[in-house]
């Protein structure tokens, strides 16, 4: 099983023990690929960030 199915489980038992039982396990794979896109997107803003910034050091 991929990290990213394993996550999708993880948040459909998480979202299911909340009380929201309208998402399928392909909802829940969406919404983790989106995750890991805009996490990857914030990474290498900071990366970016912190690059710039030692080279003002």
């Amino acid at each position: 099983m991929s990290v990213k199915a394993m996550m999708a489980t993880i948040l459909k038992n998480q979202l299911t023990s909340r009380g929201v039982h309208s998402l399928t396990h392909s909802d829940c794979a969406e919404i983790v690929e989106h995750l890991i896109e805009k996490l990857t997107e914030l990474e290498l803003s900071l990366a970016r960030e912190v690059a710039s910034n030692q080279k003002l050091q």
